[in-house]
């Protein structure tokens, strides 16, 4: 075994793992950082992948070799050629100093590596003040039923014919948002359902692929989805239904839980937020 668990533990402040993301803290176990080594060396998918539902390859991998793993701190860094590539160093470890190891590391193996990014992840612990970057948050199906909203939402595929054809220049339009991602994987029927809403017969607003998959323990998880509604929709409380739709539809299809990353204070955290998601931590992402 590589990781010592008695040392790494501690320095878990919120549950990111390299490579996989975010995972229910009763997952977060010395085997899934095991797992990441072992998949680097493979250049499979991890059984419990969220992007294993992509199909293709695994694109960013641990660089095994380049693990700084002592008592007081753990540097795991990860490489993507995806675009011009990016170097990134998980930065584990209660002490600030940590960031600038991990910087000093991530900018020598973009080098090494002929990559253009070199950035670094700290997680933070859920009591973080005035946190920025990105907020891990928990929705626990077992906690409460989530009943369907009232409002215009449905599955795609479920709207008139012209409705469904409203699709395509709103993904475009949301592009940044993944949509346009999407719906390729939508017309390759390599996805699941998509849940969206229409006003006046045009789509405004979609969330989705929505797909219940088992964790690294074997419990039932709602993965993540792309989430967008135009901006001249917005204000209409289209998002919350929308939301909440996808929350019914996972509940529905036996999901124990589902994790999501949102932007601090961005219109997706404040509404997360306010439908009273629990906060496991955050994750700070600078350049080195």
């Amino acid at each position: 075994m590589f990781f010592r668990w008695d040392w790494f533990r501690p320095q878990l402040t919120s549950p990111i793992v390299p490579t996989l993301g975010p995972v229910h803290p009763a997952a977060l176990t010395v085997g899934l950082f095991e797992d990441t080594l072992r998949a680097a060396e493979t250049g499979d998918f991890l059984p419990y992948d969220k992007d294993r539902r992509w199909g293709g390859e695994k694109d960013e991998k641990v660089l095994r070799d380049d693990v700084v793993h002592q008592r007081e701190h753990t540097l795991i860094p990860t490489l993507s050629r995806r675009g011009r590539g990016t170097a990134k160093v998980f930065a584990y470890g209660l002490r600030d100093s940590v960031v600038e190891e991990a910087a000093e590391l991530a900018a020598k193996l973009a080098a090494v590596h002929d990559v253009v990014g070199a950035q670094v992840v700290r997680p933070l612990g859920p009591e973080t003040t005035h946190p920025r970057g990105t907020r891990i948050q928990l929705k626990d199906f077992t906690a409460g039923s989530c009943p369907a909203p009232d409002g215009p939402v449905r599955p795609v595929t479920a709207w008139p014919t012209a409705v469904q054809d409203t699709f395509a220049p709103f993904a475009v339009a949301m592009a940044g948002d993944g949509l346009a991602f999407l719906h390729t994987q939508m017309q390759a029927s390599r996805c699941g359902p998509v849940l969206a809403a229409a006003i006046e017969d045009r789509i405004v607003g979609a969330i989705g692929p929505m797909d219940v998959r088992p964790d690294a323990i074997g419990r039932p998880q709602l993965m993540p989805q792309y989430f967008a509604v135009l901006p001249e929709a917005r204000g209409r409380g289209l998002g919350r239904v929308l939301w909440r739709a996808a929350m019914h539809w996972g509940q529905s299809h036996g999901a124990a839980y589902q994790l999501l990353q949102t932007e601090v204070d961005g219109p997706s955290d404040r509404l997360c937020q306010s439908e009273g998601l629990a906060s496991l931590g955050f994750t700070h992402t600078t350049s080195a």
